[in-house]
């Protein structure tokens, strides 16, 4: 692999065209590679997110879930690089749920939407969200034109909801709470 690596410039996408990891090419407006992208970009929010002062009593675990995701984000541009390829399984989707439940049951439930907001990791963990929202719109539209396994799909909308989650989560433990949409019926005219 450190061979393929080594040479960052290749020019031979100057002409508009990319390269699978099946050694097939495609247009680098490819919904397969605007997925790619969205994820990939998924992941460097997620980086930025980790680099956040994030409270010395959750900073370990959510360092480590944060770490693992980042991971399974990789596997997932793999799995979208090579057409019929797949590293993502049920267990991915799985572990996403065993974390949803656990940091939902330690949160008051919701009476009131909230803005994205708080604390800079919490608010970073919204804008993961926003990003991983359009990762799954770009994963189920290529589904629409290609056929794919459901482990892409499903592990993304069950991370933004983790995420939605961990926002929360952040702000609590740093002593806050959560960012309530006030919302205020006006009287028309």
């Amino acid at each position: 692999m450190g061979n393929r690596l080594s040479k960052i410039a290749t020019r031979t996408g100057d002409a508009g065209m990319t390269g699978l990891g099946d050694g097939s090419r495609v247009e680098k407006d490819h919904l397969r590679i605007c997925a790619m992208g969205d994820v990939d970009e998924l992941n460097s929010e997620i980086g930025v997110l980790m680099t956040e002062e994030i409270p010395e009593s959750i900073a370990p675990e959510l360092k480590a879930l944060f770490m693992q995701v980042q991971h399974d984000l990789f596997d997932l541009g793999g799995e979208l690089c090579i057409p019929n390829y797949k590293l993502l399984n049920p267990d991915h989707v799985a572990q996403l749920d065993i974390w949803l439940e656990k940091y939902n049951k330690e949160l008051p439930p919701l009476t009131e939407f909230i803005l994205p907001g708080g604390t800079r990791a919490a608010a970073q963990a919204h804008v993961c969200r926003t990003v991983c929202r359009r990762a799954e719109r770009s994963i189920v539209r290529l589904g629409w034109a290609e056929p794919l396994y459901d482990a892409p799909r499903q592990y993304v909308n069950r991370l933004s909801d983790l995420l939605f989650v961990l926002s929360r989560i952040l702000n609590r433990a740093a002593g806050g709470t959560d960012v309530l949409w006030k919302h205020e019926k006006k009287e028309t005219k």
